[in-house]
């Protein structure tokens, strides 16, 4: 039988959903077979915080877990067992189903972060009585912005070097999970599926607001004053902006259709946010320039609450 798979990633018994998560997330970058070639060890580890996050990651099997109502491999255990020794099928020894860590199928573990398990019946029926369908498998891609609203693949590479190339829609959110149906584990009652988490990175320009996107763009002083046309970045390229007369650090240009995509198919827009930017090098004329105004034409600005 599996080891407890709250130890295998370091956590307290019952812990939620999200610091489950965070910790395979964690481990499993640090013992990733890509990060750790040759290493027997690792590649052990990583198999075992694969298995237990299968177990702990899947909300309903974590909560016949938790109720003792499976075992460590995701088997049913058994009524008289869960009754002679009580909720926790860790407790005392002997007595439980075990498939062994050597039923876990790594072929399916898709660019080394799903969790294993194949071979585990976690949907199976109880006593063996039913065919049991494969475990499902995940993994986490990382993805650019402009993914979210161009759409785009990305080819996954299997354990044993079979590739899926897996496509990333218009409108994709951090954090959101891709089903690929039937490319997990196998099962006597077919395959599981594939569920892939999407992570997001950071831009070093633009910033998610809903299906907006913002992002802050520097003006010279002379453009603020006076106006003037500037280039602006978006996702497709750079726009001319028409910057008008009088315009405050903080005043907002909309651009129509330049943001995200939402659930539906429309498109948001992109708020470029004015900041007014005096030049990097001293300019001495600018500077007399201010002493005179600050004391012949002083003003205070006034706080927006």
């Amino acid at each position: 039988m599996a080891q407890d798979p709250y130890s295998e990633l370091g956590l307290a018994r019952g812990a939620d959903a999200d610091t489950v998560r965070k910790a395979f997330r964690k481990l499993a970058k640090k013992h990733h077979p890509d990060v750790n070639r040759g290493d027997k060890a690792s590649e052990e580890k990583f198999k075992r915080l694969s298995a237990a996050f299968d177990l702990l990651g899947d909300a309903d099997k974590k909560r016949r877990f938790d109720s003792g109502e499976i075992d460590a491999d995701g088997r049913d255990v058994h009524a008289g067992l869960a009754r002679g020794r009580g909720a926790n099928p860790f407790e005392g020894a002997g007595g439980f189903q075990s498939a062994g860590f050597d039923g876990v199928d790594l072929n399916d573990i898709l660019g080394g972060m799903f969790g294993g398990g194949g071979g585990r019946g976690g949907r199976g029926g109880r006593g063996g009585g039913f065919a049991a369908k494969g475990a499902d498998v995940r993994a986490r891609v990382e993805i650019d912005l402009e993914d979210t609203i161009t759409g785009a693949k990305r080819r996954i590479a299997f354990s044993d070097g079979r590739t899926l190339d897996v496509g990333i829609p218009k409108g994709a959110v951090d954090g959101q999970t891709l089903r690929l149906r039937g490319q997990g584990a196998p099962g006597r009652a077919g395959a599981g599926d594939a569920l892939i988490e999407i992570g997001l990175r950071v831009h070093p320009v633009f910033r998610r607001e809903g299906e907006s996107l913002a992002m802050d763009l520097p003006i010279s002083v002379p453009d603020a004053v006076l106006g003037g046309k500037v280039s602006a970045p978006t996702p497709e390229g750079p726009v001319t902006l028409n910057v008008p007369p009088g315009s405050n650090s903080g005043s907002t240009l909309r651009l129509k259709g330049r943001g995200l995509f939402d659930a539906a198919g429309r498109r948001g827009d992109l708020l470029a946010r004015l900041v007014v930017t005096l030049p990097d090098a001293p300019d001495t004329e600018l500077a007399a320039f201010a002493v005179d105004w600050r004391q012949n034409r002083p003003y205070a600005p006034k706080s927006k609450a």
